[in-house]
C-alpha cells in the first residue's frame, strides 16, 4: 500500500495557518492531521469546528479530525458539517456499540471512520470496531502535546494488528525520518508528522524522506 502523509497542524504557525496548509499542499502531503483536544482527556486544549470550517475553505486535501476528546459522538455532527473528510475517534471514550453506531451514520454521509489507542491500551480494546473502521490511528506518543519521542514499542503493536487489519495503519507522535522506515515495514500505510514537517527548512524534502524511508 502507498504510503500516504499527514502533516498536523498542531506543529503550523497558527498566525498564518492559511500560508502553512498551502505550503505544505504544495510541497506533497496527502492529507491534514487535525488535533481536537478538550483539556479533559488529553491535558491540553486546541481547535473547534470554527478552525476546520476555515481550514476547509483554503484546501482541498482530505481532513482527518482527530478527537482527542471525551464524548466525541457529542460533537461529530459539527465537525462533519464543517467539513471534516475522516473523523477518528478514541477507543476510551467510547464504547463498542456507540463506535458502531457512530460509524454506520458517518459511513451514510461519505465520511471515514478512524479508531485511535493511546500507548497503554491494548490492542484487544479495539478488535471489535475494527470491521467497522476505515483506519486504525496507532498513538506513539501520550497524546497531549507535540514534540515528544517516539515510543518503540509501538512497532511491535503496528506489526500485531497489520495482522488483523486490513485498512490503513496510520501512526501519530515522534515520527520522524530515524523511525520512519521500522514503522512501514511494520505495517503503517499513514505517517503523521508535525514537528517534523512544519518546522523543517524544505516541508517536501521532509515529507519524501518519510515518504520513502521504506524503499
Amino acid at each position: 500500500m502507498k504510503v500516504r502523509i499527514a502533516p498536523s497542524i498542531l506543529s503550523a504557525d497558527f498566525s498564518c495557518l492559511d500560508l502553512e496548509i498551502k505550503r505544505v499542499e504544495a510541497a506533497g502531503a496527502d492529507m491534514l492531521h487535525i488535533d481536537v483536544m478538550d483539556g479533559h482527556f488529553v491535558p491540553n486544549i486546541t481547535i473547534g469546528p470554527v478552525v476546520v470550517k476555515y481550514i476547509r475553505k483554503v484546501t482541498a486535501l482530505p481532513l482527518d479530525v482527530h478527537l482527542m476528546i471525551e464524548n466525541p459522538q457529542a460533537f461529530i455532527d459539527p465537525f462533519v458539517e464543517a467539513g471534516s473528510d475522516m473523523i477518528t475517534m478514541h477507543i476510551e471514550t467510547i464504547d463498542e456499540r456507540k463506535f458502531i453506531a457512530q460509524a454506520q451514520a458517518l459511513k451514510k454521509r461519505n465520511v471515514s471512520t478512524g479508531v485511535s489507542l493511546n500507548p497503554a491500551t491494548p490492542l484487544a480494546a479495539i478488535q471489535g470496531v475494527l470491521g467497522l473502521a476505515d483506519f486504525a490511528l496507532v498513538m506513539s506518543v501520550n497524546p497531549g502535546f507535540s514534540g515528544q519521542e517516539f515510543i518503540p514499542e509501538a512497532l511491535p503493536r503496528i506489526r500485531e494488528l497489520r495482522q488483523a487489519f486490513k485498512g490503513d495503519i496510520a501512526v501519530d507522535g515522534g515520527v520522524n525520518e530515524k523511525v520512519a522506515a521500522s514503522l512501514i515495514k511494520a505495517g503503517a500505510t499513514v505517517l503523521v508528522a508535525g514537528s517534523y514537517i512544519f518546522g523543517a527548512p524544505d516541508a517536501r524534502q521532509a515529507m519524501e524522506r518519510l515518504r520513502y524511508a521504506g524503499e
